[in-house]
């Protein structure tokens, strides 16, 4: 089976954002980066599927050159080979440039399965999975928390805001995973020695043009200090005026 795990390079979360002098991006020096924390999930039902019923993973992203180091960490926890779409400007992409993108990829690849994170951690869109899945006319399910594989075909269940969905879905199909669908690995001596001996190609994206930009970034405005209304019982009514008059989440 071709199986693909679609990871993408991001922030850590713990990083402090600057805004950049042109007052449209982020200031990236400095910065600390990770896998995205949903698509640790995606690479560990790839390495799952693999072990299960055999094939090979291969680790697809779109980023710099210099993100090699996590690929390579997604490489020592079980996958076959990585592939780098270089993009500089990765991190401006909106999601249908990225979404087509990574289409044009899967589709050369004939990838039978693709794994994505549900959501990436630094922008929380969640849609280049679905998007991805319609250009190239295969099924999608998001939010998947658990799976079951068949001869071309499987059954997910996703978690929606109505309790838990079963679907099944025809193979190629794209997989958005979310909590509860697996416990990431961590890797080991052994799987880091290998990694360094694992392909890691670089090439170039088919790149579409942006439909949305953005045209400020600002750092949200300073929190208000917080003040004491009363004591005991009696300061209840000047509580809840404050959090229905000026809090307004009443």
């Amino acid at each position: 089976m071709n199986i693909v795990a679609c990871v993408k390079r991001v922030p850590t979360t713990d990083a402090e954002a600057k805004v950049a002098a042109d007052g449209k991006s982020l200031d990236t020096s400095g910065l600390a980066y990770m896998i995205s924390f949903y698509d640790e999930l995606a690479l560990e039902e790839a390495v799952r599927t693999k072990e299960a019923r055999g094939g090979e993973v291969t680790v697809l992203t779109m980023g710099p050159s210099d993100g090699t180091k996590e690929i390579r960490e997604c490489l020592a926890k079980g996958g076959d080979r990585a592939e780098v779409l270089v993009d500089p400007e990765w991190l401006s992409r909106d999601c249908r440039a990225t979404a087509k993108a990574l289409a044009a990829k899967l589709g050369a690849m004939a990838a039978d399965l693709v794994f994505m994170g549900r959501v990436a951690t630094d922008r929380d869109n969640a849609a280049v999975g679905p998007m991805a899945a319609t250009y190239l006319g295969w099924a999608c399910v998001t939010d998947v928390v658990a799976l079951e594989l068949g001869e071309g075909k499987g059954t997910a269940k996703r978690e929606t805001e109505a309790g838990i969905e079963t679907v099944e879905f025809s193979l190629p199909a794209i997989i958005t995973c979310n909590k509860g669908l697996n416990e990431p690995r961590y890797s080991n001596l052994k799987g880091i020695m290998a990694a360094k001996k694992k392909p890691l190609e670089e090439s170039a994206p088919e790149l579409a043009e942006n439909q949305a930009s953005i045209t400020a970034v600002a750092p949200p405005p300073p929190r208000a200090e917080g003040r004491i209304v009363g004591e005991g019982a009696a300061a209840v009514p000047a509580l809840i005026e404050a959090l229905r008059g000026e809090a307004k989440v009443l």
